[in-house]
């Protein structure tokens, strides 16, 4: 098994869009690439700590791959806006790859480039690259927050 790690703004949608992956075989959403040790959600929320809502995913490599992660993580939300989805405002909510590998960045360099270069999105893509970083899980209630209400149905 393998780990990827993305933000793409709110973390309840870009879970529920993980889990319906043939090869992923769990997730927990949380908080990543900030100063504050073990925040809680009205921490990050404050947009002082600098974390990320994020979407930790655990995968089987031989059933899906990085690069078809990265796809669904283009296809989410959009990377073209700083620090915001949708009506979602604050750092909080910016798009984020956290590699865990050389391999996983080789990936989503290569990735941003041919999504930015498609022609796919309206503006260049803002989307940030970083070595993942200490991952702290959110509060229960905000794991599988969607299927948990019955509205876990995201495009993929």
């Amino acid at each position: 098994m393998e780990k990827a790690t993305f933000a793409a703004g709110c973390f309840w949608g870009v879970e529920a869009a993980y889990r319906q992956l043939e090869g992923v075989t769990s997730t927990r959403v949380g908080y990543t690439a900030g100063s504050l040790e073990d925040p809680t959600y009205k921490d990050v929320c404050s947009d002082t700590t600098g974390h990320a809502e994020a979407v930790e995913v655990e995968f089987d490599p031989s059933v899906v791959s990085y690069e078809d992660l990265l796809e669904v993580f283009w296809s989410n939300h959009d990377p073209t806006t700083v620090n915001r989805q949708g009506p979602d405002v604050g750092s909080q909510y910016r798009s984020g790859i956290f590699f865990h590998t050389s391999e996983q960045e080789a990936a989503a360099r290569a990735s941003l480039a041919a999504a930015d270069a498609s022609g796919r999105f309206r503006g260049p893509i803002v989307t940030e690259i970083t070595p993942a970083s200490q991952f702290w899980e959110a509060e229960e209630y905000h794991q599988q927050y969607l299927e948990k209400r019955g509205l876990a149905t995201c495009r993929i």
